[in-house]
């Protein structure tokens, strides 16, 4: 290998995970990362699929990694095979685990990345980490069930969990609504199908994801848990506002019943306090100029 310290990410591939190494490989990591399925491979990048334990120790013994970032998910809410969620969320998370715990020389901090999806529906106007989780999807449930693996593994190994509430960025599938929404005003679409407009979710730029991911790392508070979040919800009426003034127009809005989501948690804002007093202020990126920035640019693939 070389002399430079060592990251793997999980999910490199992955929305999240493209950000975090170039955070890292600017911090002066050399940044390894599993992918899987057809995902494109390169010299640092192992196809493993992290429930094949044989398959991802030798991963590690191979990596040695000095710090880990468990990104690898199901990470959409209505993924419909609830089967595979759990495999993968909790299964391959305690395999994971299990391996950095067995390596001779254990990372000095990893990652794991939950949801501020466990809260579910709360009357709580600002959620704190204190929050009794409610989870309302199995999606939600897998998380939890992982934040729970994770602390069983807390004695061995230097854990910090997050709980990202919602972010977005160029390169987010339009799986996820706000880039379904960039996309139609890309494509100057007329018309578009939504769900419920009163929903109202506290979003995040991914690059101030990416940074607070990278400043856990190297300051690696472990045993802890940390929200991350902007501090401000914004319903859906508002986003379509937002996009369409950028936009220039405004699209004509369907509500579909078939997209209103059985048990939508209605808001979800988050309580960052405990996250700024570890690591400091991260960068401030407005909502606006976060939907500017994906609604210009050249490859929003």
């Amino acid at each position: 290998m070389t002399a430079m310290p060592h990251a793997l990410i999980t999910g490199i591939k992955g929305f999240t995970g493209r950000y975090l190494a170039q955070e890292l490989q600017a911090a002066g990591y050399r940044v390894f990362g599993t992918t899987h399925g057809a995902e494109s491979q390169g010299q640092d990048n192992f196809s493993v699929d992290l429930c094949d334990k044989q398959s991802l120790r030798h991963v590690l013994e191979e990596v040695q990694p000095d710090v880990v970032a468990h990104l690898a998910a199901i990470s959409f809410v209505a993924h419909g095979d609830a089967e595979e969620i759990y495999r993968v969320n909790v299964v391959g998370t305690r395999n994971l685990l299990e391996g950095l715990a067995a390596l001779d020389k254990k990372p000095r901090a990893v990652l794991v990345a939950s949801s501020a999806n466990i809260y579910g529906n709360t009357r709580t106007e600002v959620i704190p980490e204190t929050e009794p989780a409610m989870p309302a999807n199995d999606y939600a449930v897998s998380k939890l069930a992982m934040e729970h693996v994770a602390r069983l593994w807390m004695d061995k190994l230097p854990i910090v969990v997050t709980r990202p509430f919602n972010y977005t960025g160029v390169g987010q599938t339009e799986n996820f609504l706000l880039p379904k929404i960039i996309q139609h005003y890309r494509r100057q679409a007329t018309d578009i199908e939504l769900g419920n407009l009163d929903v109202a979710r506290d979003f995040s730029d991914v690059r101030t994801v990416a940074v607070a991911y990278a400043r856990l790392l190297e300051l690696a508070p472990a045993g802890q848990t940390f929200n991350i979040c902007s501090g401000k919800a914004y319903s859906l009426r508002e986003v379509l506002q937002m996009a369409g003034d950028l936009a220039g127009y405004a699209i004509n809005v369907h509500v579909n019943p078939a997209f209103v989501r059985a048990n939508e948690v209605h808001k979800l804002m988050g309580d960052g306090r405990r996250l700024r007093e570890c690591i400091g202020e991260l960068p401030q990126i407005a909502l606006r100029d976060t939907l500017a920035w994906m609604l210009q640019a050249k490859d929003a693939a």
